[in-house]
Parts: C-alpha cells; sequence; structure tokens
C-alpha cells in the first residue's frame, strides 16, 4: 500500500489559504498514492473557536476533501471539526472517491489547553476500510491511552493512524508513543503531524510510520511535503504468526 503523509504548516484558522497550499503541495508530488493522510483539523489549526468552525457534511472543510478523493481517485484521511446532534467534535474523517467512508471522534480532548471546553469527547472507536485492510482511527492526545489502542489490536487492524498538533517540546513522546503502540499492537502505526506554528506552540512535524515490530520506516522533521511510504500489509499478518502477544491479552 502507498501512503502520502501530507506535513505541512496550515495558516492559522484560514481554510482558503490551506486548501490552495494543500493543492499546490500535492501538484508538486506526481505519485499515485492508496492513502493521502492529512494533520488534525487539517485545515484549520488547532483552534479553540469551535463554534466558528463547527460544520456538518455540507462544510467547506468536508467539501474540499469530498471533492479531493473523487479527483484523485483515493482514499483520505483528515482532520474536520464536526457538528453532529448540538455537539462538537474534533474528528478524523476517512473520504474515498467522493464519498464519506467513516467518521472517528476523538475520544480524548486535550483538557492541559482547555480543548475539553470546545470540544466534547466520544466513547466510539473507530476502524474503517481500504479493500480488505483493516484501520483504527485516533487524534492527538489519544496516542497517551493505550487502552484505545489495544481494543483496536483486539480487532486486528492491520493500521493504526493518529492525525495531530503535537508541540516540539513533547515531541519525544510523540515518537516513542508512536513506536510502543506499533509494537504493543504488531502492527503499522502512522502518526501525521503539522510543523509551523499557531499562537500558542510551534511545530517540527516528525510525521512517521513504525512497523509491525517498532522499526522506524520513516521520519520527517520540519519539511513541508508529502512523505511517501510503502508498506507491505502482509508483513503484518506474518508478525501477529510469528508473536501470540495479542493472543495473551488477560485484563481487557
Amino acid at each position: 500500500m502507498k501512503i502520502g503523509l501530507v506535513q505541512y504548516a496550515p495558516v492559522w484558522e484560514n481554510i482558503d489559504s490551506n486548501t490552495s497550499k494543500i493543492e499546490l503541495l500535492l501538484e508538486q508530488n506526481n505519485s499515485n498514492f492508496d492513502l493521502l493522510i492529512f494533520p488534525e483539523m487539517s485545515l484549520t489549526g488547532f483552534t479553540m473557536n469551535s463554534k466558528n468552525f463547527a460544520e456538518e457534511l455540507d462544510g467547506k472543510c468536508t467539501q474540499f476533501f469530498i471533492n479531493l478523493s473523487h479527483k484523485l481517485r483515493t482514499n483520505i484521511i483528515a482532520g474536520i471539526i464536526e457538528s453532529e446532534n448540538e455537539r462538537i467534535y474534533n474528528s478524523a474523517v476517512h473520504f474515498h472517491d467522493g464519498l464519506v467512508m467513516a467518521r472517528y471522534h476523538k475520544i480524548h480532548p486535550f483538557s492541559l489547553s482547555g480543548e475539553n471546553k470546545y470540544y466534547s469527547d466520544s466513547r466510539e472507536t473507530v476502524v474503517t476500510k481500504i479493500g480488505s485492510t483493516k484501520i483504527g482511527l485516533s487524534v492527538c492526545y489519544d496516542l497517551r491511552f493505550p487502552e484505545l489502542y489495544r481494543k483496536y489490536g483486539k480487532e486486528r487492524v492491520e493500521i493504526l493512524i493518529d492525525i495531530a498538533n503535537w508541540p516540539i517540546p513533547r515531541i519525544e513522546h510523540w515518537k516513542t508513543l508512536l513506536k510502543a503502540r506499533a509494537i504493543e499492537n504488531l502492527c503499522f502505526m502512522i502518526g501525521v503531524n503539522r510543523t509551523g506554528s499557531d499562537p500558542n506552540v510551534i511545530y517540527n512535524g516528525c510525521s512517521s510510520v513504525f512497523s509491525p515490530s517498532g522499526e522506524e520506516l520513516v521520519c520527517v522533521e520540519n519539511d513541508e511535503k508529502v512523505i511517501e511510504v510503502e508498506i507491505l500489509i502482509d508483513s503484518v499478518h506474518e508478525t501477529q504468526k510469528k508473536f501470540n502477544f495479542l493472543e495473551d491479552i488477560r485484563l481487557i
């Protein structure tokens, strides 16, 4: 499976500028991808102005990624601020060829920044699929809670994805936790982070992919680019067959 990690520096709360930046980045890369992954809150940055940017299916951000997935005839996972039943969620949404395939609402809002005051928390895990490949979705701060990923591991997902706005002061936590989640669950772990800055913090990306054995396949610092990586899904099945660690879980 060929995957593109879209690591870039969003312009703060400027949807039009960010769609233009993304279009330019994709124009500079002529590859065909099975999956493109964007950072958390892909077109706004990590804003607490949730009421101003929350949208339903006909919203500007959602429609941009619907149209982009149709134009490229591919799968996209992007961060959207969603409004649903009078609640606002920080979401990871799976688009494919002009359709919304799955919507994951962040389970763990980042209370240290006050995110929990502006976004609702969810209780539902979401496994989406590309063909027969199962993918477990998560957003940023979720990465600190291994219980979530254990649930995905028990469902035998082949890929775990975390989209993020993870700042430089805690970037070593990011890299270590991504690696740990891959090792624990014997599957690929993909983290896509932003670069640049917002009014509060600075980011350096370090978007990464770890193999089911914990090998770092890619980690790119600072560059604004589409990071290309090829993964072999069969290696998940081979690793899980060789090591029966998931069969020995007793406490969940």
